[in-house]
Formats: structure tokens, sequence, C-alpha cells
């Protein structure tokens, strides 16, 4: 994705199902989780660089001993440090004789993260204040080990005014800022409610003190206090909490929006936000590791038995969120890979419209990386192509009986497409001027090219994840490209137009900010249509004063009267990097919705393309969006109240 765009979230858990014993004996060591957990996170460090967090909860941990404990830190490489630091800590207290790293009883004991229920978190800040304290996990402590909380997750609630509302309401005095500390404070209250049942039963019935917090423990029903506390949730979310006492829940949101899968062996149960880092960290196949249902709740008890239920009523509809499918998720695993070079190939038809079927004078190339995979499907489905062209046209020949081998050789031999590697990220220029206020200034030196690799003359077709805002397509990659003088640029997107905002975890909710969105305003304008805007307007005012329920996407206006190629036509013209000396044609071709779809296996989520959100919550902050623009106010549309 050549816009820079903050997404998503990973989440990572492991939960030993033997004593720390076992693992010393069989693999030499007692940190044998904790070092699964920073395996398991830097296999998803590509979902999250703001910051990092990892938990830890001991079982059965004698009184007067800590049994729960957290890191948390923004530091650059937040996640190798906070490992490093853990690491030399132990290496330290096992110098200084205060553990003992042939004794697991004495790591337990001892240190700090010798436990077996670890949890980690890689953020990338979407909502509220990013500082240290916004990384998670978040705790809610207590002396009572069934009263205390530690929860993260991959999420955004697009309700998070009315569920603090809801908190205020009940006597509660919320900290506002993440919706992170909301659901902590909801799943929080049902906890303290269920507890403060079942101690006074307990006590009531004359069970002595000593006894009464392993009876708690024993009865405490986690499915049904996290299914209560969720009832009022509107989001996409993959949820991972721990209880003191050694009880955990994971959950995912009734849509699927945000991914996250569970490996369950003899020796551990585990969670991640992708696939792959499970198979690759416990050497396991793919059919080993299932994803968490739409609306599951995972919870295993303090004693490790294992119950999977729902947390909500059937019947929503399954929409995962399909930016993982074209540039989130990492590429290796399986499917996603297949999926991504079918994207690649769906486009062909419209690349070979645009050069006029000229592939022996077009160069194909990729930027940025990321979008390697579909390059891979777009050059395989351009040879297939040719392949069949040049079957047509061999078999044309011999039925008119001119097929000769120079009329074989020049059919095979000619036009065939010709890939290169163009354009080079500079990793660390780009991070530098993310922190600089001139940044405009040197966009332009992000990529560096392949000088010569490019005929004067020939076309350059470059392959994109998706076009954002299209900033960094016009300010850098175009006057780039352009230094090779080709006649004719094409940029081709394997997303389709991002049309709507999002709210469910990815940072792109700012409507004016949109290309697409910018385009068709400019078509609007230029056709004297401020009313069909203005209208527009007072349609999304009035639809936020409807219950939340019978809201619809009053943006959807905004496009209504173009094509969805006369949009991408005026966003050819507004790329178009005029700054340069180069004087060449700029064409900008998107992913059509249909072929999206044809492309990924299975249901997808397709709301900032289509604007069709799946919950109440997307309707609600797309009108407000729009208003947003309209008033020119500008900042995310989630984190105010309606």
């Amino acid at each position: 994705m050549s816009d820079f765009l903050k997404h998503e979230c990973g989440i990572a858990a492991v939960r030993l199902r033997k004593p720390l014993a076992y693992y010393y004996d069989r693999y030499g060591t007692s940190l044998w989780g904790l070092n699964k957990l920073f395996l398991l996170m830097e296999k998803q460090h590509n979902r999250g660089q703001d910051g990092t967090g990892i938990g830890c909860v001991k079982l059965d941990m004698p009184i007067g001993l800590p049994y729960v404990q957290r890191r948390r830190s923004i530091a650059k490489d937040a996640l190798a440090e906070i490992f490093r630091k853990e690491l030399k800590r132990f290496h330290k207290m096992a110098r200084k004789g205060r553990v003992d790293p042939s004794d697991p009883a004495s790591v337990k004991r001892n240190f700090e993260f010798g436990g077996e229920i670890l949890v980690g978190h890689l953020r990338y800040g979407t909502s509220g204040e990013f500082d240290e304290g916004a990384c998670h996990p978040y705790l809610r402590r207590s002396n009572w080990p069934t009263r205390t909380l530690m929860v993260l997750g991959n999420f955004n609630m697009t309700n998070a005014a009315e569920l603090n509302e809801v908190l205020i309401n009940r006597g509660q005095h919320p900290v506002f800022g993440t919706d992170t500390q909301t659901v902590l404070e909801e799943i929080g209250y049902h906890l303290d409610e269920e507890h403060t049942d079942l101690y006074r039963e307990l006590r009531d019935r004359g069970v002595s003190g000593a006894i009464i917090p392993g009876r708690i423990s024993e009865a405490l029903d986690v499915p049904r206090l996290v299914s209560g506390a969720a009832k009022e949730w509107d989001g996409g979310y993959a949820i991972c909490g721990v209880v003191g006492n050694g009880d955990m829940f994971v959950m995912r949101d009734p849509h699927g929006i945000r991914p996250c899968h569970m490996l369950v062996t003899d020796e551990v149960i585990a969670f991640s936000s992708e696939r792959v880092p499970l198979m690759t960290v416990f050497e396991q196949d793919a059919d080993k590791v299932k994803q968490v249902e739409p609306g599951g709740l995972i919870s295993i008890k303090a004693d490790g038995t294992l119950s999977e239920t729902r947390f909500c009523e059937t019947g929503a509809s399954f929409t995962p969120c399909s930016f993982e499918k074209i540039y989130f998720s990492r590429g290796n695993d399986p499917q996603i890979y297949r999926e991504r070079k079918a994207m690649g190939a769906a486009l062909v038809s419209q690349v070979v419209e645009s050069i006029d079927g000229a592939l022996d004078k077009t160069v194909f190339s990729f930027i940025p990386n990321t979008a390697e995979i579909a390059y891979q499907g777009l050059m395989d489905g351009l040879r297939m192509y040719r392949r069949q062209q040049v079957r047509s046209e061999i078999l044309k020949a011999a039925e008119e009986g001119e097929l000769t081998a120079d009329v074989v050789d020049s059919l095979i031999l000619r036009n065939w497409p010709i890939g290169e590697k163009i354009a080079n990220k500079d990793i660390k220029m780009r991070t530098f001027i993310s922190q600089e206020k001139g940044r405009n200034q040197l966009v332009s030196h992000v990529y560096d090219i392949t000088y010569g690799a490019v005929k004067p003359g020939d076309n350059l077709v470059a392959l994109d994840d998706s076009i954002v805002r299209g900033t960094t397509l016009k300010k850098s990659i175009l006057k780039i490209l352009a230094r090779t003088k080709p006649a004719k640029i094409v940029v081709c997107s394997t997303a389709p137009q991002i049309r709507y905002p999002d709210c469910y975890g990815i940072d792109m909710s700012e409507l004016g900010k949109f290309i697409a969105f910018q385009a068709a305003v400019a078509l609007h304008r230029r056709a004297g249509n401020q009313a069909v805007l203005d209208q527009i307007y007072e349609d999304c005012r009035a639809e936020l004063q409807k219950p939340s329920r019978e809201r619809v996407n009053r943006v959807k206006q905004v496009y209504d009267a173009f094509t969805a190629e006369e949009i991408s036509a005026e966003v050819s013209r507004m790329v178009y990097p005029e700054e340069t000396e180069w004087c060449g044609e700029v064409e900008v071709i998107f992913q059509t919705i249909e072929d999206l779809h044809a492309s990924i296996k299975g249901e997808c989520g397709d709301w900032y393309f289509t604007g069709n959100y799946p919950t109440p919550g997307g309707y609600a902050m797309v009108n407000l969006a729009y208003i947003r623009w309209f008033e020119g106010v500008g900042g995310r549309s989630y984190d105010l109240p309606l």
C-alpha cells in the first residue's frame, strides 16, 4: 500500500497445558511459553509497531506471592526491547541466585513471566490519546484473583461513547480515552457482580473464608459474564482476557470482521490474529489451525478445561475484513497467497485494454513490495492471455494453410509481457520523513528507481495493493516513475475504489482524504452540482436522528451520478505529477467489486468499497463522516458521540 495507512493490531496468547517442569525436561527451558509468545508476536510484527505489551498469569500461586504481571512500551523496537529486558532480568536473577534456571518451581515462583498463561499485543493506535498507558494489555487489579482482569485485543467499538454512558448511568467513573478501557470496565463490572453473588452465597452458607476463593474460582462462569458484557458492543473485535485465578477467554465479533485463529495440541492452546504464525511457531499443518468462529467464545478454566460457546445469537452476516486478504495479513498464508495472485490476474483485461494489447512495448512492475504476490498473479494472467492468443492465431494459420516455421516463430516469440523491478523503497528514509513536518519536500525520495529498465516510448504498468489518499502516488511514486520517460504510466490497484471510511480497526475514517471521494466531489462541482452535496449534508444530519437500526448510508448519493470509470478517470487527472517535465499519460485502474469477490474464497467484508456496513455503528459513522467533512472538521468520526 503506497499510502501509509495505520491498521489493525495483533494479538497472541499461549496457554500451557503442562507444568513448567514438562517443558524444561523436554525442551531444556522453563521459559518455553515465553519464547513461543515472542515468536508469535514477531511473526505478526507487521500488524502493529506503535507499541507493545505482554502479560502473564501464574496458576495456583501461594498467598503472598504475585500472580499477575504485565509490561508495556512505546519505545523504538518495543517488541524486541521488552523481551530483551525480561531475559536480561532473568539471567541477572540467575547470576545472583534469586532464581535457579534448572528448577522450574524456582522460575515460576521468582521470575515474573515464568507462568502458564502468557499474552501479547502489537498496537497501531486508531483511537484515543496514544502513549504507553494506551498500550494493551489493560489491567484491572484487585486483591481477589477472581476479580483481577487483564484484557487485550484487536478491535474498535463504534459506540464507545454510548458504552461509557452505560457505565456512568450505572454509577461508575470511567476514564475516557479508549474503547479498550470501556471494554475492560464492562467485563470487570460483570465479573464483580458474579464474584459478589458467589461470595455472599458461600459466606451465608457458613463456608470457611480460607476455602471461599477456591470455590469462587471453580464456580466462576466466564462465558456467561462475558456474554452479558458484550450485549451492546458494536464493532469489529478479537479480544483476549485473563482472570487472575487463571480463567481465560478469547472472543471474536459476530460478523467475524477481525481475524482470530486457534491451535490446540497436547502441550498448548494458542491464539493469534493470523494463521501462519501458529503454523510456523508450533510447526503444525494448516488443517490443525482453525478460525475462532464469528460470535464464538473460547473459554479455558484454570484447571485447563476448554469449552467453545457463542456469546450472541446466530444470524449475523459473515463479513471478514477484505483488507486482510488484500494487504494486512502476511502473504505466506497459503490461502491468502492464492487470493492475492487471483486479484492480480483479475486485472488483466483492464490492463490489456489500457495498453492496447502492446505487451512487448510495456514494462510491468509493482510498488510497494507488499504488492509483489498480486504482481506475480498479474504476470501469470498476462502470460495466459498471450498463450491463448498465440494458440488462437496458430490454429487460424493452420486452418488457412499458412502455418510455417517463420509464422510459428513470429507468433511465439513476440509480444510477451516484460517484468522488471522498477522501484525500490528506502525504509529508513520513510521512517525519517514520517516524523518530519516538511515531509512533502522529501517524500519523492522514498523510492529509488532502476534506471534503463524502461525504454523511452514504452508503457509502464505498476501494480499497487490499494490507493487510499493518492498523496504518495502524486507526490512521490509518479514523479519517480516519470523519470523513466515512458509514453504512459498505468497504476493498477488490486483493491477497488475506497469510497467510504472504516470504523472497525483500520485508521481510515476521514472521508475527505480519500482520493475517490475527492474525485466524485470534483466532478459534482465541475458540473455545477453543489446543491447535490448540500442536500446530502442535510440527509446525513436527518439520518442521525433516526433509531440506530433504521439508518442508511446517505453518502452513497455522492457517487450515484457517475460510473466507476468516470471516477477513475478523474483520479487519474488528480494524481498527475504536474511538477515534472514529463508529458506522458497517466491512467489509474481499480479492481472491480465483482472481481474482488471472485478472487477471495468465501465471504468478505467490502463496506469501504460499497458502503454496505455490517453493523448499525457503521451507518452512523459514515453519515457523521460526511457531516464533519462538509463542516470542515477533521479527526476520526468514531471518536465523538453522535
